[in-house]
This record gives C-alpha cells, sequence and structure tokens, in this order.
C-alpha cells in the first residue's frame, strides 16, 4: 500500500497510447508534428498565447525555466522548503552558472508580500551583494498548500513592482487547480513561467515548461540544447503532454488523488501539521506508530523525528486510502 510519493505511481494507460501512436517516424528533436502542436494547445489551455517547450524531469524544468531570467551574477528568491532549495541537488547553480538562491521563510511553504519585502530591504545595492533578478513559488507548496488566486495576485505585483520576473513550479498543479475548482489560468496567475508537471500525475518522462513571455523561451531552447536536454526523439515527449491534457485528464487525475488524501485525512484529526489542501498529509507520528503503519504493509517516508508524510496519487485505490484511514484512526 505505497504512500511514498506520487512519483511511484503508475502511467496513465492513455499516456501510454499516446506513447505507442506517436511510435511512427518524424522530423528529430522538437521539429516534429507533436512538438509543433505543444503551443496551441497550452494556449488554449491558459487562453493566451504562450511558448512550450518539453523537458524531461522536473528539476529540469525548473532550471531552464528560471535559466533566462536569472544571470550568472544574480539570484532567485524562494522559500526555504522549496524544492530548488531542498530537493534537486544543487542544480539551479548548475543550470544558472552560478546563480545564488536567496530564502525566505512563509506558513505552509508559501511565500508572501510582506517577508519578500523585509528580504528585498535587507540586501545591500551594490557591486558587492547579490541582487534577486526572479522569484519561485510552488503551487501545490511542498507542504501540502494551495496559493490562493488574491495570494498570487499579490505576490504578481510585488514582482513587477520590483521589476523581478516570476517563475511557478507546479509539479502537482493539477492537484492545486483541483482543490481550487479553477481553470488552469486562475490556479497560475499571472507568471512569467510555469513549470506544468505531468510526471507525478500520471505520466511517464514529460514535463512542459510554459512560457508567457515568449522571449525567454527563445533563450531557453539554447539553454535546453546547452544542458543536454534536447532529446532526439522529443514526439515521445509531446505525446504525453498533449494526452494529458486531452480531455483534461490532467485534471481529472489531480482531483482522484487529492480524493484519496480527503479521505485519509478526515481521519487523523489533530496530528495533521498542515491543511490538507492537494494530495500531501503530514502527520506527526511516534516512532512505534510509524513502525506499526509499516507493519501493517503502508509505504510512507519519515518527516523528521516525530512525522510522516503520506502523498496520494491518481491510481491510490481506494481499499488502500480507507485502509490508511482506520490505520490512522486506531492509533
Amino acid at each position: 500500500m505505497q504512500f511514498l510519493s506520487d512519483n511511484t505511481a503508475a502511467v496513465h494507460p492513455r499516456i501510454w497510447d499516446a506513447l505507442r501512436a506517436a511510435d511512427a517516424p518524424d522530423a528529430p528533436y522538437d521539429g516534429d508534428a507533436l512538438s509543433a502542436a505543444l503551443d496551441d494547445a497550452f494556449g488554449a489551455l491558459f487562453g493566451r498565447e504562450v511558448a512550450v517547450l518539453w523537458t524531461a524531469t522536473g528539476t529540469a524544468a525548473n532550471c531552464l525555466a528560471l535559466a533566462p531570467m536569472v544571470p550568472p551574477h544574480g539570484a532567485v528568491l524562494c522559500h526555504a522548503e522549496a524544492h530548488v532549495e531542498n530537493d534537486e541537488g544543487g542544480a539551479p547553480g548548475f543550470f544558472l552558472h552560478g546563480a545564488k538562491l536567496m530564502l525566505v521563510d512563509g506558513p505552509d511553504a508559501k511565500l508572501t508580500p510582506e517577508a519578500l519585502t523585509a528580504r528585498l530591504a535587507a540586501i545591500p545595492q551594490g557591486v558587492h551583494w547579490v541582487q534577486p533578478h526572479a522569484i519561485t513559488i510552488t503551487q501545490a507548496t511542498e507542504l501540502g498548500c494551495v496559493y490562493r488566486p488574491e495570494e498570487l495576485a499579490a505576490l504578481s505585483a510585488l514582482a513587477r513592482g520590483r521589476g523581478l520576473y516570476l517563475h511557478m513550479d507546479g509539479a502537482r498543479f493539477a492537484n492545486a487547480a483541483a482543490f481550487l475548482h479553477a481553470d488552469a489560468a486562475t490556479t497560475c496567475g499571472d507568471m512569467d513561467a510555469l513549470s506544468f508537471g505531468c510526471i507525478k500525475n500520471g505520466g511517464m518522462s514529460a514535463e512542459a515548461i510554459v512560457f508567457f513571455d515568449a522571449g525567454l523561451a527563445d533563450v531557453a531552447r539554447r539553454r535546453r540544447k546547452q544542458a543536454g536536454q534536447l532529446q532526439s526523439k522529443g514526439r515521445f515527449l509531446a505525446a504525453q503532454l498533449l494526452a494529458m491534457l486531452d480531455g483534461d485528464l490532467w485534471l481529472a487525475n489531480g482531483r482522484a488523488a487529492n480524493a484519496a488524501a480527503a479521505e485519509i485525512a478526515g481521519s487523523v484529526g489533530e496530528r495533521l501539521l498542515h491543511p490538507v489542501e492537494a494530495n500531501e498529509l503530514f502527520v506527526r507520528l511516534s516512532d512505534a506508530e510509524r513502525q506499526a503503519l509499516r507493519d501493517q504493509g503502508f509505504g510512507f517516508y519519515d518527516w523528521g523525528a516525530d512525522a510522516a508524510r503520506f502523498v496520494t496519487a491518481w491510481d491510490t485505490r481506494q481499499e488502500d486510502a480507507t485502509a490508511l484511514a482506520r490505520a490512522l484512526a486506531q492509533l
């Protein structure tokens, strides 16, 4: 009964169908018909013109989105819990050729205008001090919480007022949209670029970088090649992304994962460390309680010394979610 991560989930059957359908000769790299269709498909989703690049991992998607925004002597403002800070092995510094991350705190892994303003005020001006060029946020956050439209608008206003680019890590973007009962444009807000998650949501090996600024996309294409991310058979990545958009499969999968998490959350009570707004649960548990759950066959990660993280996915079985809910309720 697997709750380690949504990365462990199966590939959705419709993704497999799309991959098989793409298994025919076409132009190499991103010159194929499927890759050429991405701009229009995502443009329809967001209701505006976009430029879309596929890449093979979420790490590459985040870093290649930020690379055109931030020079090597600059910095990216991010939350202290951000994936780019804690879970990408120094990749931002590698892809951004030495640019640094500046950490900011905030509740539930969210950035706020107040916290950003205070951090910006603490940075001296002048050649001796690294200056920020971009802000990155995560939707849903690393602690399973979702930015509301008004929060996104406030962050956008701050970024525009300070001349900073704004990027969204949307590894669990579908879960955020499902929680908000909102369309993609509302869930994203006014970003310069979005890393649109596919792999955690039933994909196999493709993520999308959605640029709302075509000039950034032009630079990112060259950076993608330099980084070894321009795959020769790109049609197989594009096929996954198009299949995820077809019939709003991305949103249906997000809803399924969220529903499983909500069922489990109903049994946890005051043990929850953060609100459950997407598909992650952070639960206060002792060593003995965690071992008792593992003895029953549940897989999950420890979260510090006295808690655990449970993650549901698009294919979490109803009986497994119910079993975990009952097991937690009995502790």
